[in-house]
């Protein structure tokens, strides 16, 4: 038994070093077989090398790439002598190539934990703009909506999509190539390309499935193998192509440099890549306009640009802009709605800690109350919704752990609404949602957090994780269960009463809905806090009505959790005005 297993691994290893060679040196086209092969893919063109004639004309071909485009030569049998004819503009990309046999291949043994979501082929333009939404979220070039859906019948690429049961969100897509489809393959291959995983998704294993849909669908095509090309550094993915078989093969790709790539061909980017996502972001739109930009201190997020005559120190979102009054006026929060209610914006009523009698008349006169540190970020020693004096008490004790001033302030139901503004005009609006896990018969609430909390951090570069503290448990008991407690399959529960990204939360764009009201406050509280990029925290009860409060003002927002928002590009535009990009 043993022999025939090491055997079909050895034929299966031979098949698969045979396949890695798509035609041998000197041997002749197939009669009939499509030459110089494009294929349109939506986020740019994939060109089989195995299809054209010669070097030259594959690298004319890629230097006529689309701007926003990323366009990529696959299977190139000799790089070098691609790169060699345009060597200023085309680089070898550093991905690696893996292959999975799909004669070989076997499906999940069981399909347990994909009760959450299900997967599905595109249907409508929402799921067009559905895949946008992800890929910018990822960091992905963006796929031209109306060619994808144009091509949305064709035999030749797929697009597989996850969506969550419970709320019908896009929560993970793949595409996939088959190539005799696309160019006629005379191997009968297939390949998997533009991955991606909504950052908050809930639901482990949603990557996986997708690669299995593909797998398996063009299996049941009879197609030899699939393949993947993917960035070398990115353990994640390749972690995960490991598991499900992939072998790796020696398949080249040749890109052209563009603002995209940019970070794969240009040098000293080492210190880019230590920046966390919030500042990576604004240096990577600087360095897109031909800003220069030196990290000073890639652990704390700060940066210099210079442009000419003009240097500015950044730290992410906040710059030598905001001046020190401004960001005081921000930092102690008494003094921030003190200025909000003077120019008669709505704010909730608060009480000093310090004052018992003053936060106890407040809490017997609304019956419920928030307590948080006087200053402070990310959510830290802030709790919500206490209805007893004793729990207010003790959360007033925590929150001295983050700051000797606490504040007492009524708690006030409603949508918990980021609005960012920049320059005094809103560029942003985010619903924030507290974070929760799903249930799946088997794992405890706290085997299911730790879950949870290892995937926002590996999507949000360590910036977003779920503590499990004291705040957690007080918010998982009031809804009648505790850390080892094992849900339901597809129970949804609540795992925090904040909605803070750094703590878990999850932040829906709703920009487009944004009321008037809303719009016209968050401007007029920018201008009375007299600073030039802000978040705002609403509470609401609904973004397209007029009622809100202003709980909160942040001095150093974090404009990467807004895409698919220009707050990046409207964030260069106020330090650097005259790099902002001509009207058409």
């Amino acid at each position: 038994m043993i022999r025939k297993h090491i055997a079909r691994a050895l034929r299966a290893e031979q098949r698969s070093a045979q396949l890695a060679v798509h035609r041998p040196a000197g041997q002749p086209e197939p009669a009939g077989a499509p030459t110089d092969v494009v294929v349109e893919c939506g986020w740019g063109r994939l060109l089989p090398a195995q299809t054209w004639r010669d070097a030259a004309s594959l690298a004319e071909a890629l230097l006529t790439e689309r701007p926003g485009q990323r366009d990529i030569a696959f299977y190139v049998e000799k790089p070098h002598v691609v790169v060699a004819h345009a060597p200023q503009q085309l680089f070898l990309d550093p991905s690696e190539a893996f292959r999975l046999n799909l004669a070989t291949y076997r499906g999940a043994p069981q399909r347990a934990g994909r009760s959450g979501f299900t997967l599905r082929r595109l249907r409508t333009r929402a799921d067009v703009a559905a895949i946008n939404v992800l890929y910018r979220a990822r960091r992905m070039v963006p796929v031209d909506a109306q060619a994808v859906w144009k091509a949305r019948a064709s035999r030749a690429i797929s697009y597989a999509l996850a969506e969550d049961r419970a709320s019908g969100e896009v929560i993970g897509v793949a595409m996939g190539l088959d190539h005799v489809e696309a160019f006629a393959d005379p191997q009968h291959g297939a390949s998997l390309w533009a991955l991606a995983v909504a950052p908050q998704a809930a639901h482990p294993g949603v990557g996986e499935a997708l690669v299995r849909y593909l797998a398996e669908h063009y299996q049941a095509r009879g197609r030899e193998w699939m393949d993947v090309s993917v960035l070398h550094d990115n353990e994640q993915a390749i972690a995960l192509y490991d598991k499900l078989g992939f072998q790796r093969i020696p398949a080249f790709a040749v890109k052209r440099r563009n603002a995209i790539n940019e970070p794969l061909f240009i040098g000293g980017g080492e210190a880019l890549q230590d920046l966390n996502p919030y500042a990576r972001l604004l240096v990577d739109e600087a360095i897109r306009r031909g800003i220069h930009a030196e990290v000073i201190d890639a652990d704390n997020g700060y940066f210099r640009l210079t442009l000419g005559g003009r240097s500015i120190v950044c730290r992410e979102s906040l710059s030598e802009l905001t001046s020190a009054v401004a960001m005081s006026r921000c930092q102690d929060k008494r003094v921030t709605l003190k200025l909000l209610a003077g120019e008669g914006l709505a704010v909730p009523r608060q009480a000093d800690a310090d004052d018992e009698a003053g936060w106890h008349a407040l809490l017997a006169e609304v019956g419920t109350v928030v307590v948080k540190p006087v200053e402070g970020e990310q959510g830290k020693g802030i709790s919500v919704d206490l209805r007893s004096v004793e729990d207010v008490r003790a959360a007033i004790e925590r929150a001295r752990q983050f700051c000797d001033r606490v504040l007492v302030e009524q708690f006030c139901k409603g949508e918990d609404l980021r609005i960012v503004v920049i320059d005094h005009q809103v560029v942003a609006a985010a619903v924030r949602r507290p974070p929760e896990v799903v249930g799946d018969g088997r794992s405890t609430v706290r085997e299911l957090i730790e879950r949870q909390s290892r995937r926002r951090a590996a999507a949000t570069g360590g910036e977003s994780r779920i503590p499990l503290d004291a705040e957690a448990a007080r918010c998982i008991a009031a809804q009648g269960h505790d850390l080892d407690s094992v849900l339901l399959p597809d129970c949804r529960l609540q795992v925090r009463n904040t909605a803070n990204l750094h703590t878990g939360g999850t932040i829906h764009d709703v920009t487009a809905e944004l009321h008037p009201a809303l719009r016209e406050a968050a401007e007029k509280a920018a201008r009375a806090l007299d600073i030039p990029v802000t978040g705002l925290d609403f509470l609401v009860p609904a973004v397209d009505g007029p009622d809100y409060v202003i709980i909160e003002a942040n001095e150093r927002p974090g404009l990467a959790n807004h895409e698919p928002q220009p707050t990046a590009e409207r964030f260069i535009d106020l330090l650097f005005p005259r790099t902002r990009p001509m009207a058409s």
